[in-house]
């Protein structure tokens, strides 16, 4: 192919992400904005909202699959973003679930798929949850020092699951729970493997329900497994092929995947994506709140010191859109995040989240304070993305490992 004959180059997004994007844009509006701000006070799983989203096809299965499928990439950064900027808390209710389908479809066997991964989501008139538990009271960030322990039972073809997770999403309260456990401890990360537990398995139950500072519409809380038996099948991707990774383990050679990192790499530019979301709300309100409000005389947006902070906000919000869509098509391409795009883009626009909502309180002053105005439950919000799927600080240490080639520590 000549230059000449060359694909044109388009940031215009299909028309079909463009449909789903105003679509997801009217329910955020419509149907999350309006209840926002109750749900945070009552910290509760809003399950009515959950509902109307599975009612119009939005929490469901079909959803999920058609967008992480789409050419581009663009389906689920585009949706998350408008979801987002509806509410954090409402929003990851309704696509924690995700996390979990995505650890199962991402490497589990094509039965597995299709028998557990729509129990995740149930139906309209029966809602159900997913949970995706990999973080420990004593292991958050250093995966690798997972203590819950898996041990295979030959005689009766089952594991047995031991240990405490922390910090799950919907975690207890989900009627599939996928684990990350440890099967042999002395390989580290790279001897563990994910688990599917079935509704109603004996010994798994809720531990603490933890109180948040934000996204507080969403259930986060201790997953508590004690002797808990399932079916020797439900090693997720199946038990011969993680097998197989464990000899090459043991021969020295490259393990095709972690249990928790490959999830996390899957999804990092989609927190990424819920990060602008609550970034862009923040910054539209105070833009008009900037262009109405009067001090000496004048609109404040008409002062320079606003009218700056303003010009940065919107600067950093589109920068970190871009970095989390070149990632989010790169994933779907195939490509290789050979200098962890993926991480780049949750670490840029997570920061980006967080600063810009500060700037949104600071420009409506004594206002932004109050719960009165919403700023202060975005800025309240915002912080969570700088620390889930892996901190601002792992982040770097991701990066700064592939872009030197190094094991830095």
């Amino acid at each position: 192919m000549t230059s000449s004959e060359a694909a044109p180059f388009s940031l215009e997004l299909s028309e079909d992400v463009a449909e789903v994007k105003e679509w997801v844009h009217q329910f955020a509006k419509d149907v999350i904005r309006p209840a926002a701000e109750e749900w945070d006070e009552r910290e509760e799983t809003p399950w009515p909202i959950i509902q109307e989203a599975s009612k119009i096809g939005l929490y469901s299965l079909d959803f999920f699959a058609n967008q992480w499928l789409e050419p581009t990439g663009l389906g689920i950064p585009v949706a998350f973003e408008e979801l987002f900027w509806g509410d954090a808390g409402i929003a990851l209710s309704i696509v924690g679930t995700g996390l979990a389908a995505a650890s199962v479809a991402a490497t589990g066997t094509p039965e597995q798929v299709g028998e557990w991964v729509p129990q995740m989501f149930g139906t309209p008139d029966d809602i159900k949850l997913g949970a995706f538990c990999a973080s420990e009271p004593d292991a958050g960030s250093d995966v690798g020092s997972i203590r819950t322990r898996a041990v295979y039972d030959e005689a009766k073809d089952e594991w047995v699951i031991n240990g405490t997770k922390t910090w799950a999403t919907n975690g207890g309260i989900a009627n599939v729970h996928v684990v990350v456990a440890s099967v042999y401890p002395e390989l580290g990360s790279r001897g563990q493997a994910s688990f599917i537990i079935p509704p109603g398995t004996p010994g798994l139950r809720q531990g603490q329900k933890f109180k948040k500072h934000g996204i507080r519409a969403s259930h986060t809380a201790e997953v508590i497994l004690e002797d808990v038996r399932i079916p020797g099948r439900l090693i997720v991707g199946g038990k011969e092929k993680f097998d197989e990774r464990i000899a090459r383990v043991r021969e020295g050679k490259r393990a095709r995947g972690q249990a928790a990192l490959k999830t996390f790499e899957t999804t990092r530019p989609s927190v990424g994506a819920m990060a602008v979301g609550v970034g862009r709300a923040a910054y539209e309100y105070a833009l008009q709140y900037a262009q109405e409000r009067e001090q000496f005389g004048r609109k404040i947006g008409d002062f320079q010191a606003i009218a700056f902070k303003l010009a940065d906000m919107k600067t950093q919000l589109d920068a970190a859109r871009l970095m989390v869509w070149r990632a989010a098509w790169m994933a779907r391409q195939g490509k290789e995040f050979a200098n962890a795009e993926g991480s780049m883009a949750k670490l840029f626009a997570s920061e980006m989240c967080v600063r810009v909502t500060e700037e949104a309180i600071q420009i409506l002053g004594g206002n932004g304070y109050t719960r009165d105005y919403p700023v202060e439950r975005m800025h309240r919000d915002s912080k969570i993305f700088t620390i889930f799927e892996g901190t601002s600080e792992i982040q770097r240490l991701v990066i700064g490992r592939a872009v030197t080639g190094l094991p830095i520590r």
